[in-house]
């Protein structure tokens, strides 16, 4: 008779594990052929440079639908766009409930309404320190300092070994607005050994020695700041960060002046922090439209636009465009804030734009005005000894993050590091081992209403047309080789110089007709040669001219 196969507890990073953004991990329980899963995060990554026009980018779920039978749930650690940005994108198809807490559900259904989404996802309440099944799994909310309200890790437990995925955290003694993270309850889990723990950890500020400064302490600054300030004082910050707003607002009433807010982003998170009880003893925030009714010394702005966003609220102000809002000469504006990497291009050239007009620009150079919500090397090694775990696995960073926070976890003591990477099958439990590229991982692109793959997406041929340009070209040939109508050409995104001896035009009108010439009559009538030769001729003779080979289309009409 048949041995039955063991159970396993098996972990599969799908995004989130060799990069910044697009979390979202997968845990399986049972035998190898024969798993339950349930998922953990479900985030985008913001498009750079190189995905021209392209707004997201999600993690595939190719995987989870390969599987979509055994798939169980999605729980939510927090509402941050990296870790929940990309559920109503993708798992509307998988009909499976998500887990969340009353903030994070409430920014769900916020940004469903605020985007216009149609699909619907179906939102069970979660609750820090009560647990809860799903399938063989027993979940329990653990809650941690972030800069983002009912941040959790998650205790995953099973009856061969249990999982720590912290999700994102620090040790921060004086959040602001929020409870500390809940290190008593780590020391208990830890205190436990009946199975094996397995530590799941964000690796973000693994490379920094030290422990991350407290938000108290940023309140401490902002509030100096404010108060020093003889005209107005304009603060840009993540509209996500409660505890940011709830600092700049109790440092405004204590000055004596009112806050002002501008941006959807701020009102819409802000209003659902009220609704909650949040903002306890934080006086109503006023609108954009009764900002030039208030005195310069009684007025703090808070507004969106700390990435330097374009359409944003401070960058209208810096570029005087802004219909209710104008800053002058000796007002202060505080970026309270770190430019998420690829941004700092746009908000340099902001807060340049500002300084140009005499505004006092205060940045991080300058003070303690923000503060990440990661743990540093030292708050690291705090969670190792609160958990003692038995398996390590590094996750939520890039490559030099992932593997720091490895050699930290060796140097520490803890027996197993797994380094993982998307698409890795970790097994956790009984045997740690891991099996790099076991699963299909990659990513979807968010190209206006479309959700498609890089491949599909055409960004290559925006590439190519961003570097090179685009010349057209027509013309209308009979069955005898004559050349009835044309050549007519279009030309975008090439240089036209006026002083040249010969324009830009005219050298692809030359081309044009001396390969024309060129070709026998006889064989003029053949479109795809004639296509072939005019498509060579363009391009040589324009590269000659302007050092590149530009994208040339040509159509050869046959009457």
């Amino acid at each position: 008779m048949a041995k039955p196969r063991a159970d396993e507890l098996v972990f599969v990073p799908l995004g989130g594990v060799g990069e910044i953004g697009m979390n979202m991990g997968a845990y399986g329980f049972g035998p190898e052929r024969n798993r339950k899963w349930i998922v953990v995060d479900c985030g985008v990554t913001f498009a750079g440079p190189q995905e021209p026009g392209v707004e997201l980018i999600l993690p595939d779920p190719a995987f989870l639908e390969e599987n979509a039978d055994d798939i169980l749930a999605l729980i939510l650690t927090h509402s941050h766009e990296d870790h929940y940005g990309a559920v109503l994108d993708l798992w509307p198809a998988f009909d499976r409930p998500v887990y969340a807490t009353a903030f994070t559900a409430a920014m769900l259904s916020a940004k469903k309404e605020s985007e216009g989404i149609v699909e619907d996802v179906e939102v069970r309440p979660m609750r820090v320190g009560k647990p809860f099944s799903v399938g063989p799994f027993t979940i329990e909310a653990i809650n941690v300092a972030h800069s983002i309200p009912e941040s959790c890790a998650l205790l995953i437990t099973t009856p061969i070994g249990r999982v720590i995925h912290t999700g994102d955290w620090k040790l921060d003694p004086h959040p602001v607005g929020a409870p500390p993270t809940d290190v008593g309850r780590f020391a208990q889990i830890g205190e436990d050994r009946s199975t094996p723990i397995a530590l799941i950890c964000d690796s973000t500020n693994a490379m920094k020695d030290g422990t991350s400064p407290s938000e108290d302490e940023v309140a401490s600054t902002l509030e100096a700041l404010i108060a020093s300030s003889t005209h107005r004082v304009a603060v840009t910050t993540f509209a996500s960060n409660v505890g940011r707003v709830i600092s700049v607002a109790r440092a405004a009433q204590k000055a004596g002046r009112k806050v002002v807010m501008s941006g959807r982003a701020l009102h819409r998170i802000s209003g659902i922090a009220r609704e909650l009880g949040m903002l306890e003893g934080i006086d109503p925030f006023l609108d954009q439209n009764e900002y030039k009714a208030l005195p310069r010394a009684k007025v703090v702005l808070l507004c969106t636009g700390s990435q330097g966003e374009a359409r944003a609220a401070i960058a209208r102000i810096a570029r005087e465009e802004h219909p209710e809002i104008s800053l002058n000469a000796g007002d202060r504006v505080i970026f309270s804030s770190w430019a998420i990497p690829g941004n700092e291009r746009e908000v340099i050239d902001i807060q340049n734009m500002l300084i140009d007009r005499g505004i006092d620009v205060i940045t991080q150079t300058h003070g303690l005005v923000h503060t990440t919500g990661h743990p540093r090397r030292e708050e690291l090694k705090r969670l190792y000894d609160l958990i003692k775990p038995d398996v390590l696995v590094p996750v939520h960073g890039e490559a030099a993050h992932l593997e720091a926070h490895a050699l930290l976890g060796r140097q520490h003591g803890i027996e197993t590091v797994v380094h993982a990477r998307n698409g890795d099958m970790v097994r956790l439990f009984p045997e740690t081992t891991q099996f790099p590229g076991e699963v299909r991982v990659g990513q979807l692109y968010l190209d206006g209403n479309v959700l498609c793959t890089p491949e599909e997406s055409g960004v290559k041929g925006r590439r190519r047309l961003s570097f090179g340009g685009h010349i057209v070209v027509s013309l209308c040939v009979n069955s005898s080789g004559q050349v009835l109508a044309g050549p007519e050409t279009v030309i975008e995104g090439l240089p036209d110089v006026e002083d040249d001896d010969e324009s830009l035009p005219e050298i692809v009108r030359r081309a044009v007709t001396g390969t024309l010439k060129s070709i026998p009559p006889k064989r003029r009538n053949d479109p795809e040669l004639v296509n072939t030769a005019l498509q060579r001729a363009v391009r040589s003779e324009v590269s000659s001219y302007w050092g590149r080979k530009p994208n040339v289309t040509v159509f050869v009409h046959r009457v």
